[in-house]
C-alpha cells in the first residue's frame, strides 16, 4: 500500500507480471494527480522545446537575431509544460522545501534521457545548474542536482553562481538583458549536457554555455523538467 506524494490518497498497485518483470518504479502519484501534469507531445520547436507549430518558435528566432546567429546553447529538450497544476507543485518543492516531491518526476526525468538524448550524447559531461551560496543556504537543496542524480551519480560541480537575485521577479526582457552571474572554475573540453528545473526565457543556459564554449566546450546542450 502506498500513498500519493500530492494528495496522501490511497494507491493500491495491481501485481501483474508485467511489472513484476519489469520491476517498474513504485508510482508517487494517484491517476488524477498524474493526469494533471502535461507532458509535451506533439509539434514542439526543435531549439527550445516549446510548443509550436514552427519548427523553430518565435522565442528563438529572437535570441537568433539578438546573438547574430551565434547562440551558444545548440537546443534545450525539456518534458512537461508549466500549466496550473505543475506551478502548485514547483512552488511546493522548490520555494517551500518539500524535497520529496523531486520523487514524481523521477521515473519521466529518466525514460525522456534515455529514450532522447542518451544516445546521441553517449560522451556529453552532465552539469547541474548551480545556486548561489545564499540560496543554497535558504532553500538547503538545489533542484537542478537532484534531478542530476536521477541520471547520474558523478557529481560534476565546476560552475559557481555569484549572483543571488531572483529571476522569477524579472519580466522577460529583464532576465535576457541580465548580466552572467556564473563563474567557470575549470575548463572543459568534452559536450556538456545542463540540467535544471526551467526554461523560461533560455537566459540562465546560454549564460552557462557562453562562459563554456569561451573556455573549449565544443558544444553545450540543455536537458530542463519544464519548458515555461
Amino acid at each position: 500500500m502506498s500513498y500519493c506524494l500530492w494528495c496522501a490518497s490511497e494507491m493500491i498497485t495491481e501485481t501483474t507480471w508485467s511489472n513484476l518483470l519489469s520491476l517498474s518504479q513504485p508510482q508517487k502519484l494517484c491517476k488524477t494527480c498524474k493526469g494533471k501534469l502535461q507532458i509535451i507531445t506533439g509539434n514542439r520547436c526543435q531549439k527550445c522545446s516549446r510548443e509550436s507549430k514552427s519548427k523553430i518558435c518565435t522565442d528563438c528566432k529572437y535570441w537568433g537575431k539578438l546573438l547574430k546567429n551565434n547562440d551558444p546553447l545548440e537546443k534545450n529538450y525539456s518534458i512537461y509544460s508549466y500549466n496550473e497544476f505543475m506551478k502548485e507543485v514547483i512552488a511546493k518543492w522548490k520555494y517551500r522545501g518539500d524535497y520529496v516531491l523531486v520523487e514524481i518526476f523521477q521515473t519521466e526525468f529518466i525514460r525522456h534521457f534515455n529514450t532522447y538524448i542518451k544516445n546521441q550524447m553517449k560522451e556529453a559531461i552532465i552539469i547541474p545548474i548551480p545556486l548561489s551560496k545564499e540560496r543554497l543556504a535558504t532553500r538547503k537543496f538545489n533542484q537542478a542536482q537532484a534531478l542530476t542524480s536521477f541520471i547520474t551519480q558523478d557529481k560534476i560541480n565546476i560552475l559557481e553562481r555569484v549572483n543571488s537575485e531572483k529571476q522569477a521577479k524579472k519580466s522577460r526582457m529583464e532576465r535576457i538583458q541580465s548580466e552572467n552571474p556564473f563563474n567557470l572554475l575549470e575548463p572543459i573540453n568534452k559536450p556538456v549536457i545542463l540540467v535544471d528545473d526551467i526554461y523560461t526565457t533560455g537566459t540562465t543556459l546560454r549564460h552557462v554555455a557562453q562562459i563554456l564554449k569561451d573556455n573549449g566546450c565544443p558544444s553545450v546542450y540543455g536537458y530542463t523538467l519544464i519548458r515555461g
